[in-house]
C-alpha cells in the first residue's frame, strides 16, 4: 500500500501558531494546479506500488474549486496505478464550504456532494475549537457558528469526517477544554485528530509570547488537556490509534495509519516530502520557484538517503507512537541482535518508571507515558552502531 500527498499551498490568512508553507496571495493559483499536474506526470516512474490514499493537505485545499481539484485527481488516476476503493481525504476549512455561495456553477449547499462526484470520500475539517477566544487567539478565518454548521452539513453527506482540535492554547481553562471535548463527542464524529499547541520559531505566536501579548504555553496544562482527552474519548468507544489520533473502531485514517507504518508515500507540490523506504525527499518551499522549475521539466527537490541507524530511528519513533508499539520482532528481523540488545538497555529505566511496558513482543508506552512519547523515544534513539 502506498499514499499520494498533495500540498495545497493557499491560504486565507496566517494562523499564527502555524509554520507550514503556503501563500495568501492566489493569484497564481492556476499555474500552482498545472505544475501539480505536471509533477505528478513527471514522478509516476517513482511509485510502482498501487496506491490505496490520496491526501490533499496544505495549506488549505478546500480553497480550489471542484474543477482545479478535479483537475488534480484525473491526473492521479492517469498516471498511477488507484485501488478500487482508495481513501481520497480533503483538508477543509468551515468558512470555505459553508457560506450560500455560487461556487463552480453549484450553490455552496451542494458543496459536499460536488466532492463526492469528483471522488473524494473523506473530510478533514480544521475546526481546533469551538470557541471564539480560541480560534480569535488562533487567527483562525472561522467562527465557532460556523464550525458547527459545517461539520452538520457534512454530516448530512459524508460517513467518514474528521476534525482537527487543539489543546494547551494559552488561556484556554480545563473546563473550555472539556467543553470543545463534550461537543466534538456529541457530535458523533467518527475520527478526531487532537494536537497539543506549539510555539514553532517565527510565527506569530513566538513574537507575541515574547512580547508580552500572549500568556505562554504551559507544559503542565496541555498534559492536563491530554488525560481528559484520553479518559473522554475512552469512555465514548474512541480507539487511541496514535497518540493525536482518536477513532471509533473501524474509522482509521488509511493515511495516517500507512505514515506511522512506514509505507512509502509521494509527496507533491512546494515543501512536500517523499518517502520510498529508503530515502526521504522534499521540494522547495517556494511557489513562483516551484511553478518556474517544474514548468521546464526539472524537479525542485533534495534527497536524503537513509542510514541502517537513521530508519531504526524513525521506526522507534513512529511505531512508538501508536497503540502497537514497537515489535521487538521486527526491530531483530529488520535491523539485528545489537538493535535489539541497545533498545532493551535503553527501555529498562522508562520501563521502571512505568512509562513503558512489555506487552508480548511489542513495547508500549503507558498511559502515564503517553503525553512524554516523543522524548521517550529520542532516549531510545541511537547515534551510529555502524
Amino acid at each position: 500500500m502506498a499514499g499520494i500527498y498533495i500540498h495545497i499551498p493557499f491560504c486565507k490568512q496566517a494562523c499564527h501558531y502555524c509554520d507550514f508553507h503556503f501563500s495568501t496571495s492566489l493569484h497564481k493559483r492556476d499555474q500552482m494546479v498545472a505544475a501539480i499536474c505536471k509533477e505528478l506526470e513527471l514522478r509516476k516512474s517513482e511509485m510502482v506500488e498501487t496506491v490505496q490514499t490520496i491526501y490533499f493537505g496544505g495549506g488549505t485545499p478546500s480553497l480550489l474549486t471542484i474543477e482545479e481539484l478535479k483537475t488534480i485527481l484525473d491526473t492521479v488516476y492517469n498516471q498511477f496505478h488507484i485501488s478500487e476503493a482508495p481513501e481520497i481525504t480533503l483538508e477543509a476549512n468551515p468558512d470555505d464550504i459553508i457560506f450560500n455561495e455560487p461556487i463552480d456553477g453549484q450553490s455552496q449547499i451542494n458543496i459536499f456532494e460536488a466532492y463526492k462526484n469528483i471522488g473524494i470520500n473523506r473530510l478533514s475539517i480544521g475546526v481546533q475549537s469551538f470557541f471564539e477566544e480560541d480560534l480569535k487567539l488562533m487567527n483562525r478565518a472561522h467562527n465557532a457558528t460556523e464550525a458547527l454548521a459545517c461539520i452538520n452539513k457534512a454530516k448530512e453527506h459524508f460517513d467518514n469526517i474528521s476534525i482537527d482540535l487543539i489543546y494547551g492554547i494559552p488561556k484556554m481553562t480545563r473546563e473550555r477544554w472539556l467543553e470543545n471535548i463534550k461537543i466534538a463527542l456529541a457530535l458523533d464524529i467518527p475520527h478526531l485528530s487532537c494536537y497539543a499547541l506549539t510555539v514553532e520559531p517565527k510565527t506569530a505566536l513566538e513574537n507575541f509570547i515574547k512580547k508580552g501579548i500572549v500568556p505562554p504555553v504551559e507544559d503542565d496544562v496541555a498534559q492536563e488537556h491530554h488525560k481528559l482527552l484520553l479518559e473522554y474519548t475512552e469512555a465514548s468507544g474512541y480507539d487511541n490509534y496514535e497518540f493525536s489520533n482518536f477513532c471509533k473502531p473501524g474509522w482509521e485514517s488509511q493515511n495516517n495509519t500507512a505514515y506511522w507504518q512506514g509505507k512509502p508515500y509521494l509527496g507533491i507540490g512546494p515543501s512536500a516530502h517523499s518517502y520510498d523506504g529508503n530515502a526521504r525527499s522534499w521540494n522547495i518551499n517556494n511557489n513562483p520557484l516551484y511553478i518556474k522549475k517544474i514548468t521546464t521539466g526539472e524537479l525542485p527537490m533534495e534527497r536524503e538517503s537513509l542510514s541502517k541507524t537513521d530508519k531504526y530511528n524513525e521506526y522507534v519513533m513512529t511505531r512508538l507512537r501508536t497503540k502497537n508499539g514497537v515489535s521487538f520482532t521486527e526491530i531483530s528481523k529488520n535491523f539485528g541482535t545489537k538493535y535489539l540488545e541497545y533498545l532493551e538497555l535503553q527501555m529498562k529505566e522508562h520501563i521502571t518508571s512505568n512509562f513503558l511496558i512489555i506487552d508480548g513482543e511489542n513495547l508500549k508506552v503507558t498511559k502515564k507515558g503517553k503525553f512524554l512519547s516523543d522524548g521517550i523515544a529520542s532516549d531510545l534513539f541511537l547515534l551510529n552502531l555502524e
